[in-house]
């Protein structure tokens, strides 16, 4: 058995509920409540645009939709296709969501963007070459109300590419809001249960790829205090971390022909938790 192999059993052993993977202290493994696991640790990046960039003034934060504070009744089913543009503290992109790849999650994704969940939300965890992650409401308020509200696994119909966004997860069956755009191809996490259902839209990578990740999972970020105390906690203590400013549904429909090529399969391999 290889080392990558040893490390990834590792990983899935020490889940606890967070995504995109390396191998990670005990301390950031009880903490990542809803994300993958690296299998190996990256080196930070040396002059990277994310780490010199000065940080962009968030946009005023606003009341949330009442609407999250009853969970049950966002029930909604979603369109076959649809598309969720996020305007965040480094640019624009768009992610189309196929629901045929996991109904039950693009069902999920689509109740919380319609009542924007993910507006002023940060992208807690960005680990370098493996995921960008994010789904804890900037709100405890809402971060409360959406506790318990587990939905059952999908089958996995699409690999775990560059681009592909899915549900952390703390095991089995317990996706609730938190979702992570893996960075690179991380087809290990296709065996871990992680079903992909909707892929960033052409450029868009440019933007996720920037958000900030010299924090890594080594800085001490502690999921349980975003929950609690919300977007306070991480402006005080992680100032650079990039916003979701806000995700939004795209109401019109686009030309068949506009709809945007998967990226290809790859062979390279990596995991979340």
């Amino acid at each position: 058995m290889s080392v990558s192999q040893k490390m990834g059993k590792i990983a899935v052993a020490a889940l606890v509920c967070t995504t995109w993977i390396v191998a990670i202290s005990a301390t950031a493994a009880t903490a990542q409540a809803q994300a993958p696991a690296p299998q190996q640790k990256a080196a930070p990046k040396s002059g990277a645009v994310q780490g010199t960039t000065a940080k962009k003034t968030p946009s005023t934060a606003r009341a949330y939709d009442r609407a999250l504070l009853r969970p049950a009744l966002l029930k909604d089913k979603a369109p076959e296709e649809y598309k969720v543009k996020f305007v965040t503290t480094r640019g624009e992109f768009t992610i189309d969501v196929t629901r045929a790849w996991a109904p039950l999650g693009a069902d999920r994704f689509y109740n919380l963007v319609k009542h924007h969940f993910y507006d002023n939300a940060s992208v807690f965890r960005a680990v370098p070459t493996f995921v960008a992650q994010f789904g804890i409401s900037a709100y405890p308020a809402v971060t409360k109300a959406w506790k318990g509200t587990d939905i059952k696994d999908d089958p996995v119909t699409q690999s775990n590419k560059k681009g592909y966004i899915t549900f952390a997860t703390a095991g089995p069956d317990t996706r609730t809001t938190q979702v992570f755009i893996n960075l690179k191809d991380n087809t290990p996490l296709d065996r871990q249960g992680f079903a992909a259902f909707g892929v960033v839209e052409g450029d868009g990578m440019k933007v996720v790829e920037m958000f900030y990740d010299q924090y890594g999972d080594n800085a001490g970020i502690d999921q349980s205090k975003i929950e609690t105390e919300g977007k306070a906690y991480l402006d005080k203590g992680f100032p650079k971390l990039d916003i979701i400013q806000s995700a939004a549904l795209l109401t019109s429909a686009p030309a068949a022909a506009s709809k945007p090529v998967p990226p290809k399969r790859a062979t390279t391999t990596k995991k979340p938790q």
